[in-house]
């Protein structure tokens, strides 16, 4: 039997360059072990630091196939898992027991379907293997309910009168302002009454372990919106717009929002990119073209991924079964999916918070 050479098997291994990170799976500190018997078995473990269900099976294939392709190798073992870890946050903020990040989902504006974009970025995460929960704190026009499903009046348990249980839907654990008032409460209340509000509702859930809780921000960059950027704990932000001019100008704000107070952008999503006619078929860019892609350059952050217009994805947010979950082999869940590896993986770039929760591994492929 060829005595297999460990340098041999590592240039193997270094072939594959992760997709999203642009580097080889030495240079990410992926590989975990790897392990060669006399009789020609190799056995790889792998461990990426982002939410990557997807493409593990073809990360598992490719090394294999460059591994037994080594002399003296008869067969690869590739085990491909994932390991989340808490990153930093602006200014050292206490973290949210139970929450390891916050990702904010923000616009500058209303009417760019960011909390569409939001409810299926938390679902597309789960979908890549982590543990996620959704915040609604658009508290003037708290959606997040409907669009997963949840019945009207449903309200989420409590504990001890002073903690909400975070409602288990569609996997992910989800809390609102929607959810603790009724339809006939007020809701004229002043910026420190809302951000008193929603920080309230975010310190007092009972989250699981969550890798990622995705709050889904008020439209704006006012004195609410800056005032939650200071306060609450967050890891990252996505930044979501349309192609049209006046979006733009408004993302541009909500960019330099998040930067003044020091939470790194981790991208942009350009939602309604194309209008997709449910008849035909053809594509038409009705509000402009490449406007994600000017503001992701100007401001050197990542263009996370385009949307379409398509009645599809309202008519199945609307009716409580968003894309992701409704259709999660159609193009629309696919790309959902692409911007949730995008954005797990621009944080996995961050400098960690040792201080924060222990970090969680799960095995997505074996």
């Amino acid at each position: 039997m060829t005595q297999i050479s460990e340098q041999a098997l590592q240039a193997a291994i270094k072939e594959y360059r992760d997709p999203y990170l642009g580097k080889d799976l030495y240079e990410l500190g992926a590989v975990k072990a790897l392990e060669s018997s006399e009789s020609g078995e190799v056995k790889l473990v792998v461990e990426l630091p982002y939410p990557s269900a997807g493409i593990a099976g073809a990360l598992k294939q490719l090394v294999a196939v460059a591994l037994e392709n080594v002399d003296g190798v008869e067969s690869a073992d590739v085990q491909v898992g994932q390991k989340i870890h808490s990153y930093k946050v602006q200014k050292d903020l206490p973290s949210v027991p139970g929450v390891k990040n916050i990702i904010a989902v923000a616009s500058g504006k209303g009417g760019v379907g960011k909390s569409t974009t939001a409810v299926n970025l938390a679902l597309a995460l789960q979908a890549e293997g982590a543990r996620v929960g959704i915040l609604d704190a658009d508290i003037y026009g708290p959606s997040i309910g409907m669009m997963l499903g949840v019945p009207e009046g449903k309200r989420p348990d409590t504990r001890e009168n002073k903690y909400f249980v975070p409602m288990p839907v569609h996997g992910l654990q989800a809390n609102s302002m929607a959810f603790v008032v009724t339809e006939k409460t007020p809701m004229v209340w002043r910026g420190p009454m809302v951000s008193g509000a929603v920080l309230q509702l975010l310190q007092q859930t009972l989250w699981d372990e969550l890798d990622y809780l995705i709050v889904d921000m008020p439209p704006g960059t006012g004195d609410i919106q800056l005032t939650l950027a200071q306060k609450v704990p967050v890891t990252g932000a996505v930044i979501v717009t349309t192609p049209q001019d006046i979006a733009l100008l408004d993302g541009k704000k909500g960019i330099e929002m998040f930067r003044k107070v020091d939470i790194p952008v981790l991208g942009v999503v350009e939602n309604m990119s194309v209008h997709i006619c449910s008849n035909c078929g053809h594509e038409e860019p009705l509000f402009g073209h490449g406007g994600g892609e000017r503001i992701a350059e100007e401001y050197d952050t990542e263009l996370l991924g385009q949307l379409p217009l398509h009645m599809t994805i309202r008519e199945q947010t609307d009716g409580g079964n968003p894309s992701v979950i409704a259709e999660p082999d159609s193009e629309v869940a696919r790309r959902y999916r692409d911007i949730a590896r995008r954005v797990g993986a621009q944080l996995s770039t961050r400098e960690r918070n040792l201080g924060g929760s222990i970090s969680s591994v799960s095995v997505t492929e074996h």
